[in-house]
């Protein structure tokens, strides 16, 4: 059989495949910013690497006949594009194998490209959710267990007002957690084809509206060693609050607390969910500290109203988990809570050092692939190169499920 000359178009539509199978949580995430970079390079202008992501102003219902007119409020969030990729070498017998030969080593290259494509989206998740549920971090051992776990994901998600019917809702689970779940829908009536999936991957299948996959990147928190002290003021509203020092060590970035006489409200009809709104601390808050900084920002008023009221005065605040203790920061979501967007990459001419040049893009999905000469040691250099970015423009769409 004769070998097909490895061409940097072949390479890149082989990488390319690979990427697609290999990502996990990024498949699953809102993909439609990337046109803000493409369409404004296609006319000309160059956005510059970070873009403000609109988000629809909110309004609030007037009841009667006499108008109040409203003012309009748009509220923004960055993504910026950060450059990163593999690079292979190559000598001149290797570079004239045929694709068969070359496919492991193309596997092999892009697998660290997929692997940090997905971890800072599970980093990006970890720090950015604040809905966090099962606060003691236990598995699930039975059915009962099992089920639960996607019921009260659905459940927090149906309370922060995320789309429904529109089969848009994932999870993205650690091995650990991935492993008790399957064998606690065993039992299940399913249909022929999810069992045929289960058993065959060893991986959840699509259940109660929700999409899971098993991902190894899932991030992992840690609480510090604090203690929790007390609200110290009344009426605060944003997003530091102010308390009696810090006690006991660390309150850690990541760390989610709950405030005294805060609820969670709906963000349409402004009701109390009657579940206290969770907090992630967006900065440590050292021993001694008097201000916690708290993502999102307590809003008690207005069309961006998110939670009851302020929390009450001289009561404790409550950290969610066990103090010095790590959590896998498992993550329900639905797809509008997070944004990737992979954009394309000037490709140098053919010449000046350049051998070959090739960019793919297919479903969102783009990469390049640039080839140059080492006449010095009689090698081929190829390197594979994406554009990336990540952005939590909808976070509270999303909820952490700990485990130990």
């Amino acid at each position: 059989m004769t070998n097909t000359l490895v061409t940097c178009s072949i390479v890149a539509k082989t990488a390319l495949a690979v990427l697609e199978n290999m990502l996990s949580f990024s498949k699953n995430v809102n993909r439609d910013w990337e046109q803000e970079f493409t369409g404004n390079m296609q006319r000309g202008y160059a956005p510059g690497a970070t873009i403000n992501i609109k988000k629809p102003p909110r309004y609030v219902y007037r009841a009667g006949r006499v108008a109040v007119p409203q003012a309009t409020v748009e509220t923004t969030v960055p993504l910026t594009l950060s450059q990163g990729g593999c690079d292979l070498n190559f000598n001149s017998f290797e570079r004239t194998l045929s694709l068969t030969k070359l496919e492991d080593k193309v596997a092999a290259a892009i697998a660290p490209v997929c692997n940090e494509i997905d971890r800072q989206g599970l980093a990006l998740a970890h720090f950015s959710t604040f809905n966090t549920l099962n606060p003691l971090g236990a598995l699930p051992t039975t059915q009962l267990g099992a089920i639960q776990v996607l019921t009260d994901i659905n459940r927090r998600l149906d309370e922060m007002g995320a789309p429904v019917k529109d089969g848009r809702r994932s999870m993205i689970m650690n091995p650990a957690l991935n492993g008790a779940m399957v064998p606690g829908f065993a039992g299940l009536f399913n249909m022929s084809e999810k069992i045929n999936g289960q058993y065959r991957t060893g991986y959840m299948q699509d259940a109660f509206g929700i999409h899971p996959g098993m991902d190894q990147n899932v991030d992992v928190h840690t609480n510090g060693a604090a203690t929790a002290t007390n609200i110290n003021g009344a009426n605060q509203t944003g997003s530091a609050i102010t308390v009696v020092a810090v006690a006991g060590g660390t309150l850690t970035r990541g760390t989610v607390i709950t405030l005294p006489g805060v609820f969670a409200v709906n963000p349409q009809s402004r009701v109390s969910t009657g579940v206290l709104a969770d907090f992630v601390v967006t900065a440590d808050a050292l021993v001694g500290a008097t201000t916690i900084n708290v993502s999102p920002a307590l809003v008690t008023s207005g069309a961006f109203q998110n939670v009851s009221a302020s929390p009450t005065t001289a009561q404790p605040y409550v950290i969610k988990g066990a103090a010095s203790t790590s959590y896998s920061t498992n993550v329900g979501f639905h797809k509008d809570a997070f944004t990737l967007a992979m954009v394309p990459m000037w490709a140098p001419p053919n010449g000046k050092g350049v051998v070959d040049v090739h960019q793919e893009t297919h479903e969102g999905f783009t990469l390049k692939v640039t080839e140059a000469y080492d006449v010095i040691n009689d090698n081929s250099i190829m390197r594979i190169d994406v554009l990336f970015g990540w952005a939590a423009t909808y976070p509270e769409l999303s909820a952490k499920y700990y485990t130990v």
